[in-house]
């Protein structure tokens, strides 16, 4: 496997967008839909801001 992907996989990891580190032998396999669409929203969820206005 490219040493490019596997650094991209194990950063992925590390930040956790991924959370299964079987995914890192998988990194040239097609993924499904879902599995892409979980992953953007758990990236989401972590960029969303949790804070209240003082309005």
């Amino acid at each position: 496997m490219d040493e490019r992907k596997m650094k991209i996989g194990e950063l992925a990891l590390q930040k956790g967008i991924i959370n299964d580190p079987n995914w890192l032998e998988k990194l040239d396999d097609s993924m499904p839909v879902w599995a892409v669409l979980e992953m953007l929203l758990g990236v989401m969820e972590k960029l969303e801001t949790n804070y209240s206005s003082y309005d």
